[in-house]
C-alpha cells in the first residue's frame, strides 16, 4: 500500500482590522484585486508596511499604469500641495491683501482637485486625461463663465507647485484642460442679458431699501461699489463734510478718490447713526455692520473645521429685496456696478470712469498719468446721478455735457440729489 503523505493544514489569517482593504494569500502576503487581476503588497506579519504599500500604488494600478520604483520616494501629493497652496492664501487672507470670497474660491478649487484627482495622487504623475476628465466633471455643474474662472484658479493652483520648488517640471494640462472660448462666453453673456438695472428699477430699489442696504445701495450707484468693497470700506474713508470717499479696491489696491452726491452723504449719516455696535474689535472701525455685528461678507470656518464657508449676507439682503419688488433676471448687487459703468461711461471720459472703479489700466499712458483732476470725477459722478435723478445743481469745475445742459435750462432742483 502506497504512503500517503499529508499537506500542513492551513492557518487563517484574520485581518488587522475589519475595515482593513487587503486579503491574506496563502502564499503569506496581502493581496488585493484591481482591475481583475491580483497585486500583492507585503509580508503577512506587516500589515502596517503593506497597507503603506496598497495606499502609494493602487492610484496608480487602478489607472491600469505601472506604480513608479520605491525609490523615487512619495513625493508631493495633491492633497500636500492644496494644504500649501490654502495656506499661503490664507495669510494673504489675513493680511488684507485677498479679499474673503476670492480664498473661498481658492478653497473650493483645492477641495474639487483633491476630491477628483486623489488626495494621495503624486502631482508629478498627472497627465492630460487626468485634467480633461476634470473638465469633464466640471463643465456638467458649471455654466461656461465658472468653467472658466475654475481652470484659471486650478492652473494657479499648480503653478504654485513649481514656483514653490514642490515639482520639478511644470504640470502639462493638455488641450483638452482650455478655457471656454471667447465666442462661448459672448454667447453665454446674450442669452443671460443684460445685468442692468433701468432707472425707474433703481428708484423703487432705492425707496424699498432699508437704512443700511440704501446706503449702500447708493455708493454702488454713485461709486461702482461691490460686494467687498461695502463690507471692508473703514469710516476713516469718508469726508462727508467734503463730500469724497477716497478707498482703495481690495481686489487690485488701486487708489479710489470718488466724489459722493448730496443724497449718499445723507444716506450714509443716516446708516453711520443707526450702526449696529461690532462682535469683534477688528471690525471696530468698518462703516457696515450687519444686525448681528458682523461683517456684510466673510470667511468663517465651518463647525466641522474641515473648511471655510463664504458668507455674503449683503448679497442675500440684496436678493430679497428684489424678490420682493418682483424685480427679477440674471441681476445682483454687482449689477449696480454695471450700471455705473455704463452710465457713466456716457460722460465720454472712460479714464476717469475707469480710476473711480478701481480698473487696472496696462497702457503705457497709464504709468506716466498722476492723477486725474476732481472736475474730471465729478464729471463722471454727476453724469451718472442725472441719469437716475434727472438734473441737478452746477458743481464747480464740472464741464460735463449734463451740466452745460443745466446751466443752459436754468433747472435748480433739490440740492439732496
Amino acid at each position: 500500500m502506497a504512503n500517503r503523505t499529508t499537506s500542513k493544514p492551513r492557518v487563517k489569517v484574520a485581518k488587522p482590522y475589519a475595515d482593513y482593504p487587503l486579503t491574506p494569500h496563502p502564499s503569506g502576503r496581502w493581496c488585493k484585486k484591481i482591475r481583475g487581476k491580483l497585486h500583492y503588497f507585503g509580508k503577512i506579519d506587516d500589515p502596517a508596511a503593506a497597507l503603506t504599500s496598497f495606499n502609494r500604488e493602487w492610484p496608480y494600478l487602478q489607472d491600469g499604469r505601472t506604480p513608479p520604483p520605491f525609490d523615487t520616494g512619495d513625493g508631493c501629493t495633491v492633497r500636500l500641495l492644496c494644504n500649501a497652496f490654502l495656506t499661503a492664501k490664507k495669510a494673504h487672507l489675513d493680511s488684507g491683501e485677498l479679499s474673503a470670497r476670492s480664498f473661498q474660491d481658492y478653497f473650493r478649487a483645492c477641495e474639487t482637485l483633491v476630491n477628483h484627482l486623489g488626495k494621495d495622487r503624486r502631482v508629478d504623475d498627472l497627465r492630460s486625461d487626468d485634467f480633461r476628465d476634470l473638465r469633464a466633471v466640471l463643465q456638467t455643474t458649471r455654466s461656461p463663465v465658472s468653467l472658466k474662472n475654475e481652470i484659471i484658479r486650478s492652473r494657479m493652483v499648480f503653478k504654485f507647485a513649481v514656483d514653490e520648488r514642490l515639482i520639478e517640471k511644470p504640470v502639462h494640462y493638455g488641450q483638452a484642460f482650455a478655457v471656454p472660448t471667447a465666442k462661448t462666453l459672448r454667447k453665454v453673456r446674450k442669452r443671460s442679458g443684460r445685468k442692468l438695472f433701468t432707472r425707474d428699477e433703481a428708484i423703487r430699489i432705492l425707496g424699498a431699501a432699508d437704512v443700511q442696504l440704501k446706503a449702500m445701495i447708493l455708493l454702488g450707484l454713485n461709486c461702482g461699489f461691490g460686494n467687498t468693497d461695502c463690507a471692508t470700506v473703514p469710516i476713516t474713508a469718508f469726508d462727508l463734510d467734503g463730500r469724497w470717499v477716497d478707498f482703495p479696491r481690495p481686489k487690485t489696491g488701486i487708489d479710489r478718490r470718488i466724489p459722493l452726491w448730496p443724497k449718499t452723504v445723507k444716506a450714509l449719516r443716516d446708516a453711520l447713526a443707526s450702526r449696529n455696535k461690532p462682535v469683534s474689535q477688528e471690525d471696530s472701525d468698518l462703516a457696515f455692520l450687519t444686525r448681528n455685528g458682523t461683517r456684510w461678507v466673510r470667511v468663517q470656518q465651518n463647525r466641522k473645521a474641515t473648511g471655510f464657508t463664504n458668507i455674503d449676507a449683503l448679497a442675500h439682503a440684496f436678493s430679497k429685496l428684489l424678490r420682493s419688488l418682483d424685480i427679477n433676471g440674471h441681476r445682483n448687487f454687482y449689477a449696480l456696478r454695471h450700471c455705473f459703468e455704463t452710465y457713466g461711461g456716457e460722460a465720454k471720459d472712460q479714464v476717469a470712469v475707469d480710476a473711480i472703479m478701481g480698473h487696472v489700466d496696462p497702457s503705457m499712458a497709464d504709468r506716466y498719468r498722476e492723477e486725474i483732476s476732481d472736475e474730471r470725477l465729478r464729471a463722471v459722478t454727476e453724469h451718472v446721478r442725472t441719469w437716475l435723478f434727472g438734473a441737478s445743481k452746477s458743481v464747480p469745475g464740472n464741464t460735463s455735457a449734463p451740466t452745460r445742459a443745466i446751466a443752459a435750462t436754468g433747472r435748480r432742483p433739490a440740492d439732496d440729489r
